[in-house]
């Protein structure tokens, strides 16, 4: 029986060879098509210098990495795999007839299954579907060859090198893992020219058999490093596989700069995306983000985003939308979210007055206290600081943010006309102002970081709007006109003044910087959001810090939270590049302005020719009382359940001292700052006058319902 079997093994492979020749070569696809046909996993994003600075997963169906060459694979891995797949690979022209001759004996005579099949002929089953065999099925006979035929086509066509390239990129090594840049990353992290003799002996007995247990593949591995004469001991094979083959693989990306653009902009269909992001920037904005919100951490601040552009271009150079693993949601976008925007619409705003001829820079506006009679009650603004500054002209006001200037501006302006100026600049789902009211002008909006940023770039571009770009594809759209670019020079005059901005933040404030900048600081109620906005001759810059849930921060403000942020980016993004201020226009002239009374110093002032004034004083119509309580126009209604001589109602003015309270001109109190009313249904005009009967301020309102007698009367004569 031996003696048979060893003819048959001789004269096979003679037989075989002699059909082999006879056989017709298959058509294939030539090396450079399967090359240019593989497809990884993975798709990379681009800066705008063709550097790679994110990669994602697109392809849940297999894990495959970048094509590797054969020259940056580790001879101690290709040594292994041709010992243990094919001995004489480099000898053959696509099959082994000894290897299949003594394993075709094997089967008949021993009944034993053992496979011979070449790597040629692996990598020709690799390429064609129809060469696999069906299910757990082995192949048919049929199958068999017509891997025969096509492993010769190979084998003609290619060159070894490229045949053993080929199938050490395609052949799968464990779970999802395909080729050998994601065996090695996955498994060891780290690239395949790195690769030791223990994890070369591992990785090749794993193509064998690639999810076998853990016992059989160290101990194949345990053998081929016997064969191979290795100088590995089984011992660390075996103590390798059990920490590698035990453990849920992972694959760490080379650049994880971006991965919210990443995902917005990488698929199946766009593998490989170049954007207008710039690495470097990219990265050291990740830094500085991160950096600040440590120092917050103790003010309950987790989350934060940043987004830069080029104020000529509109390219998106910087798009961190998160603090990525310190994030308390790092998939969160912070950039696109929709957040409440506190002071920083206010420019905007102050523009539009400016704009319309109806305030100047030198205007004056009350900060005092201002109650509003709404639909559903009274509106009763505060300063950040609680505190009122009296009167202030429109630079101050708006420099150090002020509320109170701000609401009387939005009452000049009216709430729908902001609105649609708002619409203009980009801000989508804005609705009626009628919605917002009067809290429109402390950022009751609520807006994206994305749409800030452009807006305040309108700024920086004299009025001008045009879309951001982030697609390096994309073409820049011609830009449009949407404020007038003489309001415009005005108002970033406004927002670069150091000094009038030292009311509120002091002269020496994290909002300064030694080049020319214009910049707004915002934050919404209960302190829940954190802006800071600003443009410099070429960039323009916006951070927000704050909590995805909505979780109020604790006591952190405009030029403690994000200001740092941005002025550590624009100290970086000036390094070496100088920014000037904007040049003045036509439409522009300058005055020198003397102040009486007030915040304000005499000081030279911008305004829209036509517009302009030598003095403006505020000593006769500020030391005016004003009526504080009730507003003009108020709705006041009495309560039948409570009894009509412990209902009452506060008249308030300014100040005290030099005038008389009147009522439908009666008088009815002397100088007081606060007096008592017994309410009476009735439509009232309330007055102050001085000494001579002149009315220093008056306003309107009515009283309805009735009192507790009169319900309790009109009750029982319906009985």
């Amino acid at each position: 029986r031996n003696g048979l079997c060893y003819a048959l093994s001789c004269l096979l492979p003679l037989i075989c060879c002699l059909l082999f020749t006879a056989l017709a070569s298959a058509d294939f696809a030539s090396y450079e098509e399967v090359k240019s046909q593989h497809r990884s996993s993975e798709a990379v994003l681009l800066d705008r210098h063709g550097d790679v600075i994110h990669e994602l997963r697109v392809d849940p169906s297999g894990r495959r990495l970048e094509w590797v060459h054969l020259r940056d694979i580790s001879p101690a891995l290709i040594a292994a795999v041709l010992l243990s797949e094919d001995r004489r690979f480099h000898k053959h022209s696509g099959v082994d007839w000894r290897a299949l001759a003594a394993a075709a004996m094997q089967n008949l005579v021993w009944k034993q299954q053992r496979g011979a099949s070449t790597i040629s002929m692996q990598l020709a089953a690799m390429l064609d579907r129809q060469l696999k065999p069906i299910g757990t099925k082995r192949r048919s006979m049929e199958q068999k060859w017509d891997q025969i035929r096509a492993s010769r086509s190979l084998e003609e066509q290619w060159s070894k090198e490229q045949i053993l390239e080929a199938y050490l990129n395609l052949v799968p090594f464990r779970g999802e893992l395909q080729g050998i840049s994601a065996a090695t990353r996955g498994m060891f992290g780290k690239e395949p020219n790195g690769l030791t003799d223990a994890e070369s002996m591992l990785l090749a007995s794993l193509i064998r058999s690639p999810n076998a247990p853990l016992e059989t593949t160290a101990r194949r591995a345990c053998v081929l490093a016997e064969d191979m004469k290795a100088a590995v001991s089984c011992e660390l094979i075996k103590a390798l596989a059990a920490e590698r083959l035990n453990r849920t693989y992972s694959i760490r990306h080379r650049a994880a700069l971006a991965p919210h653009v990443a995902q917005q902009m990488l698929s199946k269909k766009n593998m490989r995306v170049r954007t207008t992001l710039d690495a470097k920037l990219q990265n050291a904005a990740s830094e500085i983000l991160s950096h600040q919100l440590r120092q917050l951490k103790s003010r309950n601040v987790n989350d934060g985003a940043i987004l830069i552009a080029d104020n000529r271009t509109g390219d998106i150079l910087a798009y961190v939308a998160s603090a990525g693993t310190d994030a308390s949601a790092r998939h969160v976008d912070g950039i696109l979210a929709k957040r409440q925007a506190g002071s920083t619409l206010k420019p905007f705003l102050y523009e539009l007055a400016i704009e319309r001829r109806l305030l100047t820079a030198a205007s004056i506006l009350d900060d005092s206290p201002l109650n509003i009679a709404t639909q559903t009650g009274l509106y009763v603004p505060q300063n950040y600081d609680n505190d009122f500054k009296g009167p202030v002209s429109v630079r101050t006001s708006l420099s150090a943010s002020l509320n109170i200037p701000a609401v009387r501006v939005l009452m000049l302006v009216e709430p729908d006309a902001f609105a649609e100026r708002l619409k203009k600049l980009g801000f989508s789902d804005i609705n009626e102002g009628d919605y917002y009211g009067y809290s429109m002008a402390l950022g009751s909006v609520d807006v994206s970081l994305h749409e800030l940023v452009n807006a305040f770039r309108t700024l920086a571009n004299k009025g001008s709007w045009s879309p951001l770009r982030l697609a390096h594809a994309d073409k820049n759209t011609a830009p449009r006109s949407v404020m007038d670019k003489n309001a415009v020079f005005i108002l970033s005059d406004i927002l670069s003044d150091r000094t009038a901005r030292s009311l509120t933040f002091g002269l020496e404030n994290p909002l300064a910087t030694r080049f020319w900048t214009a910049v707004k600081t915002g934050t919404s109620k209960d302190m829940r959001d954190n802006w800071c906005l600003g443009y410099s001759g070429r960039y323009t810059v916006g951070a927000w810090v704050g909590n995805f849930s909505g979780a109020p921060m604790r006591n952190v403000s405009g030029v403690s939270g994000a200001a740092p942020i941005w002025v550590e980016l624009m100290n970086l993004l000036h390094q070496n590049t100088p920014s000037n201020p904007p040049k003045t226009p036509e439409g522009v002239i300058a005055r020198h302005v003397s102040f009486t009374g007030g915040n304000d110093g005499d000081r030279r002032e911008w305004f829209l020719s036509g517009t302009e004034t030598a003095s403006v004083s505020t000593k006769e119509k500020y030391s005016r009382p004003q009526i504080v309580y009730p507003p003009d126009g108020t709705v006041i209604g009495l309560d039948p359940d409570i009894p009509a001589d412990s209902q009452a109602v506060f008249f308030q003015a300014s100040k005290a001292g030099g005038f008389a309270w009147y009522l439908n001109n009666r008088k009815i109190a002397d100088s007081g700052q606060h007096v008592l009313w017994k309410p009476e249904r009735g439509t009232y005009v309330l007055a102050v006058k001085n000494r001579e009967h002149i009315t220093l301020d008056s306003i309107e309102f009515e009283v309805r319902g009735m009192p507790q007698a009169e319900a309790a009367s009109e009750i029982r004569s319906g009985d």
